[in-house]
């Protein structure tokens, strides 16, 4: 006979010891170029991914790598963009395009068996590109369109001078694409950069899924022997502007809510107090079940979420605590956002909690190593920050040992309110 099951008790849980996160494995090829695989996948499809050093850390003008890499499927010499297009269709294939402030990531998402025939079309686009003006046109149109459709949304406006404040606008992690920026931008800017940067420069590629000793064979076959030449200096994105401590209001006529960031720079995955200053980020307003959210979610109603984040970039990093609140609100939700950091300076936080937070972090980790696609993107994540996997290996430990008096220590080091930057968009 079963014993009845007394739901009104928590189930039983083992507290989790040790995460094994599955390794890369890398190679470089004859040319220099560094090839790394994750074989972690049980069907036959893959995600090859060509990560060059690129992005908004490297361009000499506003929006020239955006449209430089978002140009690199609309056309070479030999194929038109609808060309291109039918022909990774036809595969069941997906092909990819991002950008970002350090690197440019072109991605093949594709079976196995069609890898022969799609790795030429990704040599083409990466040394073959024109960048026709129509395509171009279309998409500096677009571009505009969408910029000022998200310039009447507060959020867009917040996030997006919240981080020109705190690096500066022309800073390449505080940089913003406006509408104003746009019509200067023509092939003739594109294609310098493109052969800057991309055309015949060194560049990672990341594997991940069912990679086999074939897919590693006709990989190693086409880009082993690929020209390269290392490319020019950084340029004169190379240092960040000071801090400047703000509040800045974006007024917005009609507007029913105000979105809030505040925040201040902070430092990379590398800095000593990383890992602790990540358990205090999820107390203040990381999880669901944080001061932030029980505070100005639960008890004031005040919004339906509230944030705040650890953003680490390759060479800096800082924190944001964002929220879209009703325009009467505002003033309230920064004085309670202001009153929960206060608390984290004055009483030390109580051991039922920080294990509960320690728990929840651990847990969260544990279920995002499961997946060949993650894994790899997690590779990625210390190997362009010049780390090892010995961040993963002692990450458990890291954030086990850190006690209520590091988080408070930590609280007054880098949390002092007036240290923050503060944006509001829409009103007061």
């Amino acid at each position: 006979m079963h014993t009845p099951l007394d739901r009104t008790q928590p189930p039983s849980f083992q507290e989790i010891r040790e995460i094994y996160v599955t390794r890369a494995q890398s190679q470089t090829l004859p040319n220099g170029i560094k090839l790394h695989w994750l074989n972690a996948g049980e069907q036959p499809a893959l995600r090859l991914e060509f990560i060059f050093a690129a992005g908004n850390w490297y361009e000499p003008r506003k929006a020239v790598s955006y449209f430089a890499a978002k140009m690199l499927n609309e056309g070479t010499s030999t194929r038109t963009a609808a060309q291109i297009n039918e022909y990774v269709d036809q595969f069941g294939s997906f092909l990819e395009l991002n950008h970002g402030v350090e690197r440019i990531n072109v991605t093949l998402y594709a079976l196995n068996k069609h890898l022969p025939a799609l790795l030429p079309l990704v040599v083409d686009l990466i040394t073959d590109s024109v960048f026709p003006e129509a395509e171009l046109e279309n998409l500096k149109t677009i571009t505009q369109q969408n910029i000022r459709v998200n310039s009447e949304k507060t959020a867009f406006l917040a996030q997006n001078r919240f981080k020109e404040l705190i690096f500066g606008a022309d800073h390449p992690y505080g940089r913003s694409i406006h509408v104003a920026d746009i019509p200067g931008i023509h092939p003739g800017l594109l294609k310098p950069y493109f052969e800057e940067r991309l055309k015949g420069k060194p560049f990672d590629i990341v594997l991940s899924g069912m990679i086999t000793d074939d897919v590693l064979k006709q990989v190693t076959g086409v880009f082993g022997q690929f020209p390269v030449t290392v490319p020019g200096a950084d340029g004169s994105a190379s240092k960040a502007i000071a801090d400047q401590t703000r509040a800045e209001v974006i007024e917005k006529a009609g507007s029913l809510q105000s979105s809030l960031r505040v925040g201040k720079r902070l430092f990379t995955r590398r800095h000593p107090d990383y890992f602790k200053m990540m358990v205090l980020n999820e107390i203040l307003g990381g999880y669901f079940g944080s001061r932030l959210m029980k505070n100005i979610r639960e008890d004031k109603g005040f919004t339906y979420g509230i944030h705040s984040s650890l953003v680490t970039h390759q060479r800096e990093g800082y924190l944001v605590i964002g929220t879209d609140v009703k325009r009467e609100f505002t003033g309230q939700t920064l004085d309670e956002i202001r009153k929960e950091i206060k608390i984290l300076q004055t009483e030390p936080v109580g051991e039922e909690e920080l294990r509960t937070v320690q728990s929840y972090m651990i847990g969260s980790f544990a279920g995002s190593v499961t997946t060949s696609f993650a894994l790899a993107d997690h590779f990625k994540t210390i190997y362009f920050d010049g780390l090892d996997y010995a961040f993963y290996e002692h990450y458990i430990e890291h954030i086990r040992q850190t006690t209520a008096e590091d988080l408070l220590e930590l609280a007054n080091k880098y949390l002092d309110v007036d240290s923050l930057s503060e944006v509001v968009a829409g009103g007061k």
